[in-house]
């Protein structure tokens, strides 16, 4: 059993451009020995699949509009705290935007008016206004604040309060960039890494890539690590490049969990393990990665880095099917289970499908 690494058709497909959220945040598989004999050898296993398809993504996560309980007392903010933020990360909107305009309207404050901007680019406590959102981020950007920036860069590129721009998009995340902020140098290598507005020059994007991963931007890390592997824009270097994918793999980066749990079953680049290996599978596995799932289904199947369990590695492998990854060598292993085992594979597969969000409707029972 052999597994075979995310092949690096276009890097961008499988990134992603950080959201303007992380503004605010700046404030406050494997080994050539045979399988188990119990279980049948499996074929060549398919090519990998991207996890996602297209260009550039905008990931902005949605939050619930909530407004000030008026039912419960607001907190009390300990001497020396911020009370505004920490009304904001209490779920106290109302209280927070109150504050960050007592803060304006006692002078210059950099940090109230990211809050503001924060506030009204999601509807927080105030009426819902972006181009308002933009005004109070582009008064602390005139300030120097480089979180700012990056949320201007980001309302341009998105067209969210001013009008879509990606030059203009650029040219704030490398102002943002220049000021120490590790995601907006992330977006600028993925800008040069497409030439949207700038040139495609991967090696400039590299080299932004590098400036976030030293800031520990996990996406950069993923990033920098693909090109370090291959060597395009860069200097081929295996060790930092496996350094970099388990540094982004420690931080819950999907894609990099994947590629390290390849990387360990086969032993390459990294010491073998296959528990391990396992491990990093179901890990991302349950993150709802269909190649992961795919993959820790094999290993369940022929119980290597794992106790075998067939039943288990069918409702894994059918909850990847759901997901737009057949396997032909896992089709059989579901089709030679007993009935009523293949009937608790499928319940559990449907069961799992209910609790995500990118399988709509998972088959019912038959």
């Amino acid at each position: 059993m052999t597994f075979r690494p995310v092949p690096p058709l276009l890097l961008s497909a499988l990134l992603s451009l950080a959201p303007a959220v992380a503004a605010l945040g700046a404030q406050a598989a494997p080994a050539s020995a045979p399988a188990a004999a119990q279980a049948p050898h499996p074929p060549q296993l398919p090519p990998n699949l991207p996890p996602s398809a297209g260009n550039l993504r905008f990931n902005q996560p949605t939050l619930p509009n909530l407004m000030t309980p008026t039912d419960k007392p607001v907190p009390v903010a300990p001497e020396g705290a911020d009370i505004a933020y920490g009304a904001y990360q209490s779920g106290f909107y109302i209280t927070a935007a109150q504050e960050a305009l007592k803060r304006v309207k006692a002078g210059n404050d950099p940090a109230a008016f990211i809050l503001l901007g924060e506030l009204y680019s999601r509807g927080f406590g105030v009426p819902y206004d972006p181009p308002r959102a933009t005004e109070y981020y582009r008064r602390a950007a005139d300030e120097g604040d480089a979180g700012a920036m990056f949320a201007l860069g980001m309302a341009a590129l998105t067209g969210q309060g001013v009008a879509q721009n990606d030059a203009a998009a650029a040219r704030w995340f490398e102002q943002a960039a220049k000021a120490g902020h590790g995601t907006a140098a992330y977006n600028l290598g993925l800008l040069y890494m497409q030439g949207r507005s700038v040139p495609p020059e991967i090696t400039t994007a590299a080299r932004w890539f590098r400036q976030a991963s030293d800031a520990g931007v996990p996406d950069a890390e993923y990033a920098l690590s693909v090109l370090l592997r291959e060597g395009n824009g860069v200097v081929p270097d295996k060790s930092t490049a496996m350094r970099l994918l388990t540094q982004a793999a420690l931080q819950d980066h999907v894609t990099a969990q994947v590629e390290l749990a390849i990387a360990t079953f086969n032993g390459d680049g990294v010491l073998k393990n296959e528990t391990a290996a396992a491990a990093l599978f179901r890990k991302a596995a349950l993150s709802g990665n269909a190649i992961a799932q795919n993959r820790y289904a094999r290993l369940l199947s022929a119980g290597r880095g794992v106790p075998q369990d067939r039943t288990m590695a069918a409702a894994w492998y059918l909850l990847a099917r759901m997901r737009g990854l057949p396997d032909a060598y896992l089709d059989e292993v579901v089709a030679s289970l007993p009935p009523a085992e293949r009937e608790k594979a499928e319940a559990l597969a449907r069961k799992w499908a209910l609790t995500t969000s990118d399988i709509k409707a998972p088959p019912p029972a038959r």
